[in-house]
């Protein structure tokens, strides 16, 4: 006689195991936009980092604990400026600060970034690029937004950098705030586009470094002319109202 062992009873509160369906389902269910990667462990390069805009960005993140190389055509200008921010920001040429960062920021003056970027092609390449710069014009009635051939700076530099990761991030921002070690968080969000969604993830994620700032996914590079434009409107406001304004998306 063959003796067989009792099944465990089975529980009825317990739930039932998925159909073949329903993992299928549950596999496909969409990403949290919000699941962004950890980058506390990348270098950050920032191409035209002694000006205004390049200097206030390399402080927060530094400050945030990134690792931090802010590049310029002179590398004694640039090493002058890093000491002057400290936090263990280094300066370098641009060509250096390319070669050693993992996501390199373009904030260098509308007027240089084609050439900048040309001369940089192979030290960029395979690198995560974030162009910031704002194509803009000024006469007597205040800034106006300019239409570059490509579309707009971020499309420029996809097309100058065919062997890198382009994106457009950090438009927004107050040079003044970002370089104020007064100010503890930075009230805005960042609109961030690109090609790639692990690259716009990176991207804003390293937005969300900043206390008070949040990347938020803005579109493809094909909308980045718009998002670049809108500066002329914040310098307007800017202006009127004595302030260092910003941008908030709602409902996200």
């Amino acid at each position: 006689m063959t003796s067989h062992s009792p099944s465990a009873p089975q529980d009825p509160a317990a739930p039932a195991a998925p159909t073949a369906s329903e993992a299928s389902q549950r596999s496909k269910a969409p990403k949290d936009p919000w699941d962004l990667p950890d980058v506390s462990h990348l270098v950050v390069g920032v191409l035209g980092g002694t000006g205004e805009q390049g200097r206030g960005l390399a402080h927060r993140f530094a400050r945030a604990g990134q690792k931090v190389i802010i590049g310029s055509r002179s590398a004694e200008r640039a090493r002058e400026a890093a000491g002057a921010l400290g936090h263990g920001v280094e300066g370098a040429d641009n060509a250096e600060t390319a070669r050693r960062s993992d996501v390199v920021i373009v904030a260098v003056p509308w007027d240089g970034h084609a050439e900048t970027l040309e001369s940089l092609r192979e030290e960029l390449a395979g690198k995560l690029v974030v162009d910031c710069v704002n194509p803009l014009g000024f006469d007597k009635k205040g800034a106006y937004a300019l239409r570059p051939e490509e579309g707009s700076a971020a499309e420029q530099a996809a097309a100058l950098l065919p062997a890198s990761r382009v994106t457009a991030a950090f438009h927004h921002l107050s040079a003044v705030l970002l370089q104020d070690a007064s100010v503890e968080e930075i009230d805005t969000d960042v609109m961030v586009l690109g090609e790639e969604r692990a690259d716009v993830e990176i991207v804003q994620a390293l937005a969300g470094r900043v206390p008070g700032m949040r990347g938020v996914f803005a579109g493809r590079l094909r909308n980045a002319h718009q998002v670049e434009s809108l500066v002329a409107n914040l310098i307007s406001v800017n202006r009127r109202y004595k302030a260092h304004a910003g941008l908030r998306i709602t409902d996200v």
